[in-house]
């Protein structure tokens, strides 16, 4: 099907993500090529080129917008930044202020953040930072003689309290009575 350059500039402004694919944009002030769904500010309809393909787009001299990425087959920014904060927290659970710094390099709100972990994950960055805590304190319970204190601090948690807490929240049962269950088997 057809899209008349009117239909076009109707997907541009509504930023219609379904019309990805079919055409994409150039702006001749900026020398830019975007998704019809692009978030961009739109431009002007007198500064606007449409293609039929990114490759076009290139041809003529457009480079391809770092918002939208209209020159990868599939971009989907929130899962990429997704991504990234699951790696930080992987591999700094243990260390809170290693993490804070860390987190900041990311360019997205904690509000944000928030959402998007709840929207892809169903919890909070603070429960899975928590979860990978808990994880991480069950597997030295069974392959240490380590105190729970020192489980504790070493797992990230800043207090015996918030280790317990969050250790029966997730696992139904106290460190030590799991340590003792998993011991006897």
């Amino acid at each position: 099907m057809l899209l008349s350059d009117a239909e076009k500039w109707q997907a541009v402004h509504q930023n219609n993500a379904k019309y990805d694919g079919q055409f994409y944009y150039g702006v001749k002030t900026t020398g830019i090529f975007c998704r019809p769904s692009c978030k961009s500010k739109p431009p002007l309809a007198g500064n606007t080129l449409f293609f039929d393909n990114a490759e076009t787009a290139c041809r003529q001299g457009f480079r391809p917008c770092k918002r939208c990425r209209p020159d990868l087959l599939e971009y989907q920014p929130a899962l990429e930044l997704l991504e990234q904060a699951k790696s930080l927290y992987q591999v700094h659970f243990a260390d809170k202020e290693q993490l804070a710094a860390e987190l900041k390099s990311l360019p997205v709100s904690q509000a944000h953040l928030i959402r998007l972990f709840r929207m892809q994950l169903g919890v909070t960055p603070n429960e899975y930072l928590n979860r990978l805590r808990v994880d991480n304190a069950c597997l030295r319970l069974l392959h240490s003689n380590a105190s729970l204190l020192d489980i504790a601090y070493s797992t990230g948690f800043g207090s015996l309290s918030g280790f317990y807490f969050w250790f029966k929240k997730i696992c139904g049962v106290s460190p030590l009575e799991y340590r003792r269950r998993h011991l006897c088997q």
